[in-house]
């Protein structure tokens, strides 16, 4: 943000702103109307796999089938190929029924006997093809007589004519007995179950899910050990000597140029270093730490803010209701805009059109939830409408950025007149003249949409530094301490809450809520003992409860939020991943104010506030000085 040139202050704003079907075939091999054919076989099925028709006629009227069976012996046979020689089954069936009838051959005399007159000519069905679809052998040439019954066990063509003849039927008989007792054993557990299940069975022989069986009383609750713990504090403390001369070197850096700094031990409470702590600087961005404090401490951590839609005056007339969201998303229901949880402008269109029919020509809005104000002190011309700022105003679509899933969008002029302009088109209707109006007392509403609850926003502003969330939350405190929702209403509801809460605030001055403004004022002790009191492990001080979420916001050094890509080089990569900081950089200024887990397992806090210097040099310093608290035990 540019400075004025009337005085030496910090000016320019930083850049913290700163993852089916089985289509598997079958491993039969082709398969025919009768026979399964092998992949690789090389045999033609329908004149390799039938007898010629004269032979058969000749073996019935030579023998009986009693001595046929008896005395054929195999013919030689030269080498079947692969798999037509002894073929078994490719794959067992799929289903039971289906194995029952490839191992059962058809019904027929299991031992030929004497007296019976020789089988008529026949035709089997094949055991690979279910009965129920009996079809005809092909004959790649119509025989002039009847064909001949295929040996038994074996349908037709499916290998050497007396091929394991003998074995056949001893394979029927056992394969029908073990289904039999299948059967059996399956029915006699069923009728089994069914009879344990009966009440008066189950209550007679005392089984735990009788009715009338006696409750057991609950089990105790077993003792759990945790396995991940928080910081120790069984550990040595840390003094004010050993961080004294761990801070020493770092801390002397002429890069820094002023610099004002405090540590503290949120354990004990206790001032472990400090340099001119008292001495106001410019904050930057680390004013949002007041600004999310107060939130926390005067609004109730699940409040939403609403945007309502009402009747107008006029038929057809619908008028938009702002109260304090401006990160209502354009984006289609069920995608997730920059701003996680935030409420969809197309859920607000449906109720509306389920409301009113679809009769909607009008639209307006009500902006009366904040004062016009939508420029702080100490801003400079650029600052808003830019990548990182807005005007200020009650409601407003993704922040008012151009392009919704752009966090680094420029945002739009007129944010509301876009939204009145959107929320038309969807309703296919026009934007009403002029478009500020107050909506009637005690107009129907038609549809009403809310936001993330407060902790959520609050963790969004801090992580991401989102200036326009920062004034939005300090507003919404203002109406809550019966202020003026403005620039210097917001400012006055903040101090008085923090003022209320047991914080010294004397020497903090505040002309907005986000830090874009160059005329902000804080002692880096107000900050370290605000951060203090959110990182108390004990549950003494009624404020930390309230407090905590703000710890939660903090960016994780070089892991996430504003904190991303710092500690990424030299001494400041041992606090990487240690280090939870909130930034703050406007030109000439630079301010790094949060929590490490020393080696010793000790929560410190920090703020360290540096000015007249260069962004770059002054932030490299501030990490490694901040990363030398977490390699020292500090004793």
């Amino acid at each position: 943000m540019p400075g004025s040139d009337e005085t030496p202050e910090p000016t320019w704003p930083s850049s913290d702103h700163d993852a089916d079907r089985d289509t598997t075939a079958s491993g039969d091999g082709g398969v025919t109307d009768q026979l399964r054919v092998p992949k690789v076989s090389n045999v033609d099925p329908p004149t390799i796999r039938v007898s010629k028709p004269a032979e058969p006629n000749r073996a019935r009227q030579a023998d009986p089938p009693t001595q046929q069976a008896a005395t054929r012996q195999p013919p030689p046979q030269s080498p079947p190929p692969p798999q037509a020689a002894q073929q078994p089954p490719p794959q067992p069936p799929r289903f039971p029924a289906q194995q029952a009838q490839q191992v059962a051959p058809q019904p027929q005399p299991q031992q030929p006997q004497p007296q019976q007159p020789p089988p008529q000519p026949r035709q089997q069905p094949p055991r690979n093809q279910p009965q129920r679809q009996p079809q005809p052998q092909p004959q790649p040439q119509p025989p002039s007589q009847p064909q001949p019954p295929s040996p038994l066990g074996k349908p037709a063509g499916a290998g050497p004519p007396e091929e394991n003849a003998a074995a056949e039927p001893a394979v029927a008989r056992r394969g029908k007995g073990l289904r039999i007792g299948a059967v059996l054993a399956v029915l006699l557990l069923v009728a089994t179950g069914v009879t344990l299940a009966l009440p008066d069975v189950s209550n007679r022989l005392g089984l735990p899910w009788a009715p009338n069986a006696p409750k057991a009383e609950p089990p105790e609750p077993v003792a759990v050990t945790r396995d991940l713990r928080g910081p120790s504090e069984a550990e040595p403390a840390p003094t004010q000597a050993g961080v004294a001369s761990a801070l020493q070197d770092p801390a002397s850096a002429s890069v820094l140029g002023t610099l004002a700094g405090s540590v503290m031990d949120p354990d004990t409470g206790t001032v472990l270093w400090e340099r001119e702590a008292d001495r106001p600087l410019t904050p930057a961005s680390t004013t949002k730490l007041l600004t999310v404090a107060a939130a926390l401490l005067a609004l109730d951590h699940g409040t939403q803010f609403p945007t309502t839609v009402v009747q107008g005056d006029e038929p057809g007339t619908v008028v938009l209701v702002a109260g304090g969201d401006v990160t209502l998303s354009s984006l289609p229901s069920g995608e997730q805009s920059l701003y996680p949880g935030a409420a969809h402008l197309d859920d607000l269109v449906t109720q509306v059109e389920q409301a009113t029919g679809g009769g909607v020509t009008e639209v307006r809005l009500d902006l009366n939830a904040f004062t016009d104000d939508p420029s702080a002190p100490g801003w400079a011309p650029g600052d808003s409408p830019s990548t990182f700022m807005a005007p200020v105003a009650p409601v407003m679509l993704d922040g008012g950025r151009m392009d919704a899933t752009d966090p680094n969008s420029q945002r739009y002029g007129d944010p509301t007149g876009e939204l009145a302009r959107e929320l038309a088109n969807r309703l296919g209707a026009k934007v009403g003249e002029p478009l500020r109006t107050s909506a009637p007392q005690g107009a129907r509403v038609l549809g009403e949409v809310r936001s993330a609850p407060l902790a959520e926003l609050v963790d969004r502003a801090l992580l991401t530094s989102d200036n326009l969330l920062a004034e939005v939350l300090a507003r919404q405190v203002a109406i809550a301490q019966g202020k003026e929702p403005s620039f210097a209403g917001a400012a006055q509801a903040t101090l008085e809450v923090l003022g209320r809460n047991g914080f010294d605030v004397t020497g903090v001055e505040l002309s907005d809520a986000s830090g874009l403004s160059t005329k902000n004022r804080v002692p880096a002790a107000v900050l370290s003992e605000l951060l203090a009191v959110a990182a108390d492990p004990s549950d003494d001080d009624p404020r930390t409860a309230k407090l905590r979420p703000l710890l939660g916001g903090l960016p994780v050094a070089g892991g996430s939020g504003t904190l991303s890509d710092r500690y990424t080089d030299g001494p400041a990569t041992e606090g990487k991943g240690w280090v939870r900081a909130k930034t703050g950089t406007l030109s000439g200024a630079n301010t790094l104010a949060g929590v490490v887990l020393d080696e010793d397992g000790r929560v410190l806090v920090f703020a360290f506030m540096s000015s007249g210097t260069d962004i770059k040099a002054a932030r490299a310093a501030l990490d490694e000085l901040t990363a030398t608290l977490r390699g020292c035990g500090c004793r």
